[in-house]
């Protein structure tokens, strides 16, 4: 995701360019059959095209307050987690203490305990990241689409594609506990219940007294719902049916523009030549007749309109189905990978752990 800059106007010309060259060669071809061959026909009264680009301009508005509002939970989402990882730890370093143990364990045992229970926070909220990077049937036109495959090559990183889930999770947990979770389909899942039982025990051993078990539990659940929603947005995809029919309209309206702007232009084209004429009725100069060459080829204009149009409809249409699905791993999404490596920072600092990484260094501040 942009956090710093707005996404380059370079960026989206190159992101976008073979639909744009696709667009020149629509708006060409009308206009060389309309003033070479002479198929004066050959065009598209403006009023119907105008209530159809009315009509597509809505559904791209639906389709995108949709995607943005799935982008939009799922940054609340994620801005939950961060505020529960901090809860968690802090309840980890204030609640887990030999205040009402029958046998007190040594400072250094005790943060051994803290350390043991953030750092399987932290296996949890990366195995979290790798369960929502995973790739949906739905959400292949990321990796199917060349420009798109292009971008992600050339301008920013995808770590969950590059690292395997076991590599990252592996210095968080113990081996017996690595077996146990991957033994599972939903990793995150099994962390939670490891976290639920590890409780368990310091209750019984007393390090833990009943009202904090609780409350801890009570946490533990809230990162269950969060996880939860998360998996909401990750598995059910921006229906179909509105996906499909958007992309279809907006196409039908990119083929039949060229066809509405000679229409236009024609118009503008006669109106210019008419006045002409009685502006200059009894004048022969080379003015005039540049004025009316112009005129008589002001049809050519519409080609560089009708590729500004058909691009801005694309692009917005194209921008709508790349936010649909926030943890995607595509530019715009949810820069999860980045929040698990912040908090990670924010709550090994609490507890004055060692050897803390440093923030992830992203390329062409693209934030994943």
């Amino acid at each position: 995701m942009y956090t710093r800059r707005i996404f380059p106007i370079k960026g989206m010309l190159k992101w976008t360019r073979r639909h744009i060259y696709i667009f020149i060669i629509l708006a060409i071809i009308p206009v060389i059959f309309y003033e070479f061959i002479g198929i004066r026909w050959l065009r598209v009264p403006w009023l119907p095209l105008g209530v159809l680009g009315t009509a597509v301009a809505f559904i791209v508005s639906f389709k995108n307050n949709a995607s943005y509002d799935r982008l939009w939970e799922a940054r609340k989402i994620w801005g939950g987690i961060v505020n529960a990882s901090r809860s968690w730890t802090l309840m980890v370093k204030d609640f887990v203490t030999n205040q009402f143990a029958t046998n007190s364990l040594a400072d250094a045992e005790i943060k051994t305990i803290h350390r043991e229970l953030v750092h399987r926070h932290i296996a949890w909220l990366t195995a979290l990241r790798y369960q929502l990077r995973k790739d949906k049937p739905w959400e292949t036109h990321l990796k199917k689409s060349k420009s798109n495959r292009e971008f992600r090559a050339n301008y920013y990183l995808v770590c969950e594609d590059e690292i395997p889930v076991e590599s990252a999770v592996s210095p968080y947990i113990s081996s017996q506990e690595m077996e146990e979770i991957f033994a599972k389909g939903n990793q995150a899942s099994q962390l939670v219940g490891i976290q639920s039982r590890r409780l368990k025990e310091l209750r019984t051993e007393g390090l833990i007294d009943d009202f904090r078990h609780m409350k801890m539990q009570e946490m533990l659940t809230e990162l269950y719902t969060l996880q939860g929603k998360s998996e909401r947005i990750k598995n059910f995809p921006y229906p179909r049916q509105f996906a499909t029919l958007n992309y279809i309209f907006v196409w039908i309206f990119i083929i039949l523009l060229p066809f509405g702007m000679i229409d236009g232009f024609e118009t503008i084209g006669a109106n210019i030549q008419a006045l002409m004429e009685t502006k200059h009725l009894h004048t022969m100069n080379i003015f005039v007749d540049l004025e009316k060459f112009f005129s008589d080829h002001f049809v050519w204009l519409s080609i560089p309109f009708s590729v500004l149009l058909s691009w801005v409809f694309h692009t917005m249409e194209a921008i709508g189905e790349n936010t649909e699905n926030p943890f995607e791993g595509g530019p715009n999404d949810v820069p999860i990978t980045d929040m698990t490596r912040g908090i990670e920072i924010d709550i090994r600092q609490l507890i004055d752990d060692t050897d803390i990484p440093d923030p992830y260094q992203w390329r062409n501040h693209i934030v994943m």
